[in-house]
């Protein structure tokens, strides 16, 4: 029923918006406003999906790990920038009473957006290697550094800031994660990307940090940082599985009609055989998925399926849509059709919340340490 809610919504409420962000975004402007996303946010809210996976608590709907997988692999059939509202940071949740009423409440209520700074331009996969520093001056915390590559960095008001409070210690206790507002002196810088997605570097010049904002403890910001991303490696694939469906059934409706030397192309067997390998692959994607996300809901550790689940789900969606792009031969690289976005902004998707080939690492050091034997799960 959920499923086939979010399917309607998706397809009645955001599928219309897709021809009016790619003029916008041919245009260099953002695919849609912050009013339009609004008003379709307060349209979900009306059929009861707000705050997905915030505890009912907040007013959150707290669907789960499984619930959220599926809903994602729906929104993920259109490119149209759009997130359920009244949700906010699974780290936040570390605030104490008087930060949520500064940060975590106005995040979750719309007022308040925040973003997750921790890679820098020496330290991505490598987040151990960070070196922002912040040194204790009275009661307060003095900031230097740069933060590359970050998500809404730009439109927050806030970040949730990672930095070395303790060289010695390093990741194993010596970094702290700092509530940070904008007011207090960072500014952000727009990053130009192959695709949509417009990161920003956020730098940090002698920025003073009450005490007083420090998230969760002092020297546990390494693991904050950890939990903030293993959260996120199942969800890519499962938007990549959404997107990979629709991108599929659009190259069978245009090998059904497009036709060459007198026969649909849909009848020559490299058609075929690329359809195939798609449906395929987007199957095998779906069941990694949402093994990961079960793996969640049952509080287990899910961190190497995540891993397989990332690795293979990013893959497959870069090669679906390259496959949908060749069907569709030089209409799919024009603009007129949104494969070649979805082409741009796929790509991404090998890359951030863990590389490629950091999933491949942290796969085989799990099986040849032996955490994880073959056939089985972490704790099974």
């Amino acid at each position: 029923m959920v499923q086939r809610t979010i399917r309607d919504f998706v397809r009645k409420e955001l599928m219309p918006y897709e021809q009016q962000v790619l003029k916008n975004e041919r245009e260099g402007r953002p695919g849609m406003s912050r009013e339009e996303i609004r008003a379709l946010q307060d349209k979900a809210k009306a059929l009861g999906f707000w705050g997905i996976n915030t505890p009912e608590e907040y007013g959150g709907a707290d669907l789960g790990p499984m619930m959220t997988a599926i809903i994602q692999m729906e929104l993920g059939r259109t490119f149209v920038p759009f997130g359920f509202g009244g949700s906010a940071d699974n780290i936040l949740y570390y605030c104490n009473e008087e930060q949520k009423e500064r940060y975590l409440l106005p995040v979750i209520n719309g007022e308040r957006r925040s973003c997750f700074a921790l890679t820098e331009p020496g330290a991505g996969s490598d987040a151990a290697n960070i070196r922002m520093s912040a040194v204790k001056d009275g009661d307060h915390w003095v900031l230097n550094g740069e933060k590359v590559f970050i998500t809404n960095g730009n439109e927050a008001d806030f970040a949730m800031v990672f930095a070395v409070t303790d060289k010695e210690k390093g990741a194993r206790g010596g970094v702290t994660c700092f509530l940070v507002d904008r007011e207090m002196g960072w500014r952000s810088e727009y990053i130009h990307t192959l695709g949509e997605w417009g990161p920003a570097s956020l730098v940090f010049e002698n920025v003073r940090v009450p005490e007083e904002n420090i998230l969760g403890e002092l020297g546990g910001g390494f693991n904050l940082g950890m939990q903030w991303i293993g959260q996120g490696r199942w969800m890519i694939p499962a938007r990549g599985l959404g997107a990979a469906e629709r991108l599929l059934q659009m190259a069978i409706d245009h090998a059904k009609s497009r036709v060459t030397f007198g026969k649909p192309i849909a009848d020559r067997q490299a058609i075929q055989w690329m359809i195939a390998d798609s449906a395929v692959e987007i199957e095998a994607t779906r069941w990694l998925v949402l093994k990961a996300a079960w793996m969640s809901e049952q509080k287990l550790d899910n961190r190497h399926d995540a891993s397989i689940a990332k690795l293979y789900g990013a893959n497959m969606a870069n090669r679906v849509v390259d496959r949908v792009l060749q069907i569709h031969g030089g209409m799919g690289y024009t603009k007129e059709l949104p494969i070649e976005r979805w082409y741009r902004e796929m790509r991404v998707w090998r890359i951030f919340e863990g590389t490629d080939e950091i999933q491949r690492f942290i796969i085989a050091r799990n099986l040849l340490r032996g955490h994880v034997k073959v056939g089985e799960s972490m704790e099974q």
